[in-house]
């Protein structure tokens, strides 16, 4: 029985320790070490984010079921959604349509203030079908750090 408590006490101290190690980051389930990051609408890093918003000021488009194939330090791709409200009447009384897209996100810069941590600066979206009233088959949205 003692035994038992001793391989106890050591595995949740190892835990500990772990945890301690890895920091609050990895506690949040954020990105850890150097990581490359793309950095969300209220300017925290994500890796692998399964939705992304692109409107950050109305929230009326937005990238969603996003399926990460590649993340690496100078590009990601995926595939999802590109969910769009069509603003017919007007943004308010709109309704939002969904498109099947690929996304890749590239040019990597060190991140100000963060000790150089790498994150993605821009945003690439081809729509595979159907676009967006007025929208190109390619977009190119840069992302900016602080969003």
């Amino acid at each position: 029985m003692r035994r038992q408590k001793v391989k106890a006490a050591v595995f949740i101290g190892a835990v500990a320790a772990l945890a301690a190690a890895l920091g609050p980051a990895a506690a949040e389930g954020q990105p850890g070490g150097s990581d490359t990051v793309v950095v969300d609408c209220s300017g925290r890093p994500q890796v692998r984010p399964s939705s992304y918003l692109i409107a950050c000021g109305d929230g009326n488009n937005g990238l969603v079921s996003l399926h990460w194939t590649q993340w690496g330090p100078a590009s990601a791709a995926a595939r999802g959604l590109d969910r769009v409200n069509d603003c017919v009447p007007y943004c308010a009384a709109g309704r939002f349509h969904s498109y099947p897209v690929t996304v890749r996100l590239d040019t990597v810069r060190p991140r100000p203030g963060q000790q150089g941590r790498p994150h993605y600066t821009v945003l690439h979206v081809h729509y595979m079908a159907d676009t967006p009233a007025q929208t190109p088959r390619d977009a190119e949205y840069p992302i900016l750090e602080g969003r």
